[in-house]
């Protein structure tokens, strides 16, 4: 199980430079924060906090591999994902509608950067993910092409298309 009390920064503790915080993370921790879309992976991030009078500047970058299903076939692939990303600390009551701003509560003092690096995560996923050519799984791939070709053989011999369909293709070709 992956402690994720290690990803809390506590920014009362620091100084007024820079603070250097590295994570690797794995698959406990994409199982650890209850990721939907990422099943597992190796990532390496890196944290840099600056401390300045009224805010913190806070820098995350990572690289790595994520696994994620294949879009095509449904079967697990790797993924690499790299990143950078940075946002803005303050100590405060209110909650900041900003998202590169955040607001810590000044009675705790921790930033707890383990959600945020799961989004940015996520957000460097492309948004189509696919094997190599030729790599999805074969089976999955030629139960597509034979539903594939068994609706265009159902098009073909009826010789006419369903209503519901005919009317989508008008709207396509903006006759509608």
């Amino acid at each position: 199980m992956y402690n994720l009390e290690a990803l809390k920064i506590d920014l009362k503790g620091l100084q007024q430079d820079v603070t250097s915080f590295e994570y690797d993370l794995d698959d406990a921790y994409f199982s650890a924060i209850e990721a939907t879309e990422v099943s597992g992976g190796n990532v390496h991030v890196t944290a840099e906090v600056r401390r300045y009078a009224a805010f913190f500047e806070v820098k995350i970058g990572f690289e790595g591999t994520v696994r994620v299903p294949c879009d095509r076939c449904l079967d697990e692939m790797e993924q690499p994902v790299r990143s950078e990303h940075r946002l803005i600390a303050k100590f405060g009551t209110e909650e900041s509608e900003d998202d590169d701003v955040v607001v810590v509560d000044e009675n705790e003092g921790m930033l707890d950067t383990a959600w945020l690096i799961y989004e940015y995560v996520a957000l460097a996923i492309p948004v189509r993910h696919v094997h190599a050519p030729g790599k999805c799984n074969t089976a999955m791939m030629q139960a597509l092409e034979e539903l594939s070709t068994d609706r265009s053989r159902d098009v073909e011999s009826d010789g006419e298309i369903d209503s519901r369909w005919s009317a989508l293709l008008k709207l396509k070709e903006n006759k509608l």
